[in-house]
């Protein structure tokens, strides 16, 4: 189930952005962790609760100290620039879903660097290489089963636009999270052409839009047609998958969330047919705090969550691995495993167009959202 991120989704250009890495090395495993345990405990800042237990699941295999912190991708990126700037070092691996933040800012300020282990390279598409990704996100459109059965209630993302699903539509506010206008603006660079030919396979004709791409004109209707926003995707989830509902929301959430159909008794379903697309993705990339009193160490955990073992307890909550060695679990939750060719990718030769532009999309939407 791996092969797919043998053409992958992100292509990294950084000749312009003069990004400094740490190069690939030849590598000694049993030197590294040797070399490991002569050093300090190591901290890891992901957004994900999971960190917890794969930093205790990395410190039993080597016999090392390693703590994991939950802190959100946009606490990480102040607490790293904070880190740096008194040199005092506290994380020494940053998992971080903001590429364009990445790109824009923390490598050229020298505050993070990229590691890739030798003896794994070959399992990382180039695109994925560096800055080294290792895990790729999917936000996806859900429906509730319990109403609508097996099929989506909608086939085209236009539909949501229209008086049917006025205010029935619900995701993250992109006013608090970079992800989202970072997906405005991947759709405006190169979303056009499906979006339009979405339109015209939707109402049979074609689409003269009002604002200055086909992009910016499915996002003004889109807000204009009272969405619910909210800063996490638990709301989201509630308002989709609650059972016992008569009239759910259609929303969009990260694939990990389809673990409440499990765990809360949910009736989340994958819009797998919607077109022109089912969701779109975004990279966690994992690097090392320049400065950090435990390189060794911290390149061995990076190494550790290369391997299914490492990267497990995040692929069971929808991550998809860069590396192709490593095969997607049959158990994943949401099944978008399935239509990874039906997801918007992330494409970070305009990262950081992307990172120039957030504000202007945080502006564009707050123009146009009704509530």
């Amino acid at each position: 189930m791996s092969a797919y991120w043998r053409a992958p989704l992100l292509a990294v250009a950084l000749a312009a952005a003069a990004t400094p890495t740490i190069a690939v090395e030849p590598f000694d495993l049993s030197g590294l962790i040797a070399a490991a345990k002569k050093e300090p405990p190591i901290t890891i800042y992901d957004s994900t609760g999971k960190i917890v237990d794969m930093a205790k699941a990395f410190s039993a295999k080597y016999g090392l100290s390693a703590t994991g912190q939950k802190v959100s991708a946009n606490s990480q990126l102040e607490m790293l620039l904070r880190e740096s700037k008194s040199r005092n070092v506290k994380g020494d691996v940053a998992l971080l879903t903001d590429t364009p933040a990445v790109i824009g800012q923390m490598l050229p300020a020298q505050v993070l660097e990229s590691y890739l282990p030798a003896d794994l390279a070959g399992e990382i598409p180039a695109g994925y290489r560096d800055p080294l990704a290792i895990s790729v996100n999917a936000n996806v459109w859900a429906y509730n089963t319990e109403i609508h059965g097996a099929t989506c209630p909608i086939s085209n993302i236009w539909q949501l636009t229209e008086p049917a699903w006025k205010g029935r539509v619900a995701f993250i506010d992109p006013l608090t999270k970079g992800t989202y206008t970072d997906w405005f603006n991947q759709l405006a660079q190169h979303g056009n052409e499906a979006l339009a030919a979405a339109y015209k396979a939707h109402y049979g004709k074609t689409l003269i839009p009002q604002q200055k791409t086909v992009a910016a004109e499915w996002l003004a209707a889109l807000a204009k047609n009272a969405p619910l926003v909210s800063e996490n995707d638990d709301r989201i989830s509630d308002a989709v998958g609650a059972p016992g509902q008569k009239a759910p929301f259609m929303g969009l959430l990260s694939s990990a969330k389809f673990r409440d159909n499990t765990d809360k008794g949910y009736k989340l379903g994958l819009c797998r047919t919607l077109e022109p697309w089912v969701g779109w993705t975004y990279t966690k990339l994992a690097l090392i705090a320049k400065g950090t009193k435990s390189p060794n160490a911290a390149k061995l955990f990076v190494r550790y969550i290369l391997t299914e073992e490492g990267l497990m307890p995040q692929m069971q909550d929808g991550k998809l691995p860069t590396s192709k060695a490593i095969p997607v679990p049959k158990d994943e939750p949401s099944g978008v495993a399935v239509v990874l060719d039906r997801l918007f990718p992330y494409d970070a030769k305009t990262g950081l167009d992307d990172w120039d532009k957030r504000q202007d999309w945080q502006d564009f939407w707050q123009i146009h959202y009704k509530r």
